[in-house]
């Protein structure tokens, strides 16, 4: 878990699905350089349960990664501090049922951006027997941060930090391989308009122009006022930070 700042209120970052909490780094650099006006508060960036340096777990339904969430987040949580929740992808769909309080976490507002919202049943099989196959080993580091960056959406980031590909593979069995469980591929369609209404705080949906995996019309189904972020592709908050940033502190 990566985090910064001080003060009684918590930001907490929730990355998508095979990524880990280091795509958040251009979105932290940004906070900092913004002379604190960005977020006056304290951060959380976690890697999810079975990506990263966190454990693999049972079982990857949304319920089950918005509980393990929320268990590493309440100890960081401060008397009369808010919690804003900000979810990419899969992270946002945990952000929208941590939004339903279910879990002893209560936002005082959720933003999530990239959520692929059109699932066909192809795609949910074949997310199903990726979860069935073991680990791919690759000889090398090089060839294992390249599938790694690929599966994570982070290969189309021109210009993209280093830091981003943090944790995203590591070694063992005799070769290099990526850090993501292969059963946490098996999360299921997400039931987003029963999350939507669920929720008990304001919640906020926003995708990159040019991302391929949601369209703008589809997003809009689950909140009227959704925000197009500009010609950014599906990891906005790498691409462009500070339009993120603009357009959760518009609705702050």
């Amino acid at each position: 878990m990566e985090q910064g700042g001080e003060g009684p209120d918590l930001l907490l970052m929730l990355h998508g699905m095979g990524a880990t909490g280091a795509v958040w780094s251009p979105l932290s650099a940004d906070m900092l350089t913004g002379a604190g006006t960005r977020w006056q508060g304290r951060w959380l960036a976690p890697d999810l349960p079975g990506h990263g340096r966190s454990a693999a777990q049972a079982s990857y339904a949304i319920g089950q990664h918005a509980a393990s969430v929320a268990r590493a987040v309440l100890p960081h949580m401060q008397p009369g501090g808010r919690l804003v929740v900000l979810g990419h992808s899969l992270g946002g769909v945990i952000a929208l049922a941590l939004a339903s309080g279910w879990f002893g976490l209560m936002p005082d507002r959720v933003f999530a951006a990239g959520i692929k919202i059109a699932w066909s049943d192809e795609e949910v099989r074949r997310m199903d027997a990726l979860a069935l196959q073991p680990a791919k080993l690759f000889a090398s580091e090089e060839e294992a941060r390249e599938r790694y960056l690929k599966v994570s959406g982070l290969a189309a980031v021109a210009g993209a930090p280093a830091s981003v590909a943090a944790r995203g593979i590591t070694y063992g069995d005799g070769g290099w391989r990526l850090a993501m469980d292969p059963g946490a591929n098996a999360v299921g369609k997400p039931p987003l308009s029963e999350l939507m209404s669920l929720a008990r705080c304001p919640v906020h949906l926003a995708r990159g122009g040019s991302d391929a995996m949601v369209t703008l019309e589809q997003t809009r189904s689950l909140d009227a006022d959704a925000r197009d972020l500009g010609a950014h592709g599906h990891n906005v908050m790498v691409e462009a930070p500070a339009r993120v940033w603009d357009w959760m502190a518009s609705l702050s």
